[in-house]
């Protein structure tokens, strides 16, 4: 018998309409900043569906996030 366990990546949720995350999440900042978020939230509308955004985005979460960064080859330190 095998069993099968579905992971389930809780980063891949988006917000629904008015920017709740499942049945807590909501926008919890001041009111002065909302302005400033939405056109954020209308930049990153925008930017994430630029196949270039994706791939330069792609390209930092493989190489920096979450470990170590790359090696890189020291040419000045190798003399």
């Amino acid at each position: 018998m095998e069993t099968v366990i579905e992971k389930k990546n809780s980063n891949q949720q988006l917000p629904d309409e008015r920017g709740h995350f499942g049945i807590y999440g909501g926008k919890y900042v001041p009111e002065i900043l909302i302005p400033v978020l939405d056109e954020l939230e209308k930049a990153y509308d925008k930017a994430r569906k630029d196949p270039s955004f994706q791939s330069e985005l792609s390209s930092y979460l493989e190489d920096y996030s979450g470990r170590p960064t790359p090696l890189y080859f020291a040419e000045n330190l190798t003399r």
